[in-house]
């Protein structure tokens, strides 16, 4: 990359890691609310067609210790971090907080936000599961036009349809440049590594998108493909709420793996599906909701049509994916509870795959390292051709 695209690279980095003093220096610069969004289903168009930035609020890698005093143990490490942050102050940089999914654990700790910003708005308004009952989509497109209300009560700003379309139109954009970059690594263009993509994801999630969209653009613009080299395949999946730890992204590639494809929520699912602009807006927004399960299933929703297992199956051989890291945060149940249902579609096919359960605190690098190392020869001896390879090199 040129020293422009390795600046504006380095500026979503910045953000990624540092959001709060984006965030800050946002707020000063256009006098506007920042609304913190929790994952995974908010419309953030809503939000941002009043003028305020919506914000993902994302897991702080700091060591959790005030949080730990409110929140029990069993709760997974996103929502402790949650905790943790709101009671060291690192949240008070958010004017409001806006929720649309059911998650326990995740109410717990929107319940702390509420209770220690209790000068704050939290509004939780839940995004109906089951995908297949007749009355689903008049209940969503209900859920969306309380969003907008609610979203219009906190900022005092009336929401057109010009300004939603205007706001999806932007969002759209960004997602298409992330789907490009995503899809390059999915055709074997290894130009861009799994921590770099997700610094891309992660900022995408905090920053304005017209200004994210500026940096990709100039980033792309700029950026000279790198070809598939012969290392073993990988799918990661899982990670519904918050990014994994980058050491273990380095750890598969140490081991001599390349991720060519995921899942996770800060990567493939987020930026999976666009908003219909064809439709109304405020109907898209409703769609848009029923179009990303289509896209990329979750195992927090219900639907008869398409289950997780099904689309990973046909995104491995889509991207010729040879196994699958299976990221499970811990105590996530909806993860738990459907990981049973993966496996056997995985053993069925005779696909290797090895799960992990992550903890904010960390992964045990070194016994994790045996545990891939074994999955990656399990693979090797699984096809003749790599053998072949192996034992030419």
């Amino acid at each position: 990359m040129s020293r422009s695209s390795v600046e504006a690279f380095q500026v979503m980095k910045n953000v990624a890691q540092h959001p709060d003093d984006y965030l800050t220096e946002w707020k000063k610069r256009h006098q506007l609310p920042v609304i913190g969004i929790f994952p995974m289903n908010f419309p953030v168009e809503i939000i941002a067609a009043t003028g305020a930035l919506p914000v993902i609020i994302q897991d702080s890698r700091e060591p959790i210790s005030e949080g730990n005093t409110i929140l029990a143990e069993f709760y997974c490490g996103y929502t402790r971090s949650i905790a943790d942050q709101t009671m060291k102050g690192q949240l008070d940089v958010f004017d409001a907080f806006m929720n649309a999914d059911h998650c326990i654990q995740l109410l717990g700790a929107v319940d702390v936000v509420r209770e220690m910003l209790s000068d704050k708005p939290v509004y939780f308004e839940h995004l109906i599961a089951a995908m297949d009952d007749s009355w689903t989509k008049e209940q969503v497109q209900k859920k969306i036009h309380a969003f907008i209300a609610e979203a219009e009560r906190i900022t005092g700003t009336s929401i057109s349809d010009e300004a939603l379309t205007s706001c999806i139109q932007s969002n759209n954009r960004n997602r298409q440049l992330l789907r490009q970059i995503f899809e390059a690594r999915r055709n074997g263009d290894a130009q861009f590594s799994p921590a770099e993509l997700q610094t891309m994801i992660v900022s995408s999630m905090i920053m304005d998108k017209d200004e994210h969209t500026a940096l990709l653009e100039t980033v792309l613009a700029e950026a000279a493909s790198k070809p598939r080299d012969n290392r073993i395949r990988l799918h990661l999946s899982g990670h519904f709420c918050h990014a994994p730890r980058v050491e273990l992204f380095d750890l598969l590639e140490e081991c001599g793996a390349v991720i060519v494809d995921d899942d996770l929520y800060t990567g493939s699912r987020y930026i999976s599906t666009d908003v219909k602009e064809s439709l109304a807006p405020r109907a898209a927004l409703a769609g848009w909701y029923f179009d990303r399960n289509e896209n990329i299933p979750c195992p927090t929703r219900v639907q008869k049509t398409v289950n997780w297992d099904e689309y990973l199956i046909n995104a491995l051989n889509k991207s010729g994916a040879e196994g699958v890291i299976v990221m499970m945060a811990k105590f996530c149940e909806a993860h738990m509870f459907y990981y049973p249902e993966l496996r056997k579609a995985l053993e069925a096919q005779n696909i290797p795959h090895l799960l992990i359960e992550t903890e904010h605190e960390g992964i045990p690098v070194e016994t994790l390292r045996t545990r891939v190392e074994a999955t990656i020869e399990r693979i090797r001896r699984k096809s003749p051709t790599r053998q072949t390879t192996q034992e030419s090199a």
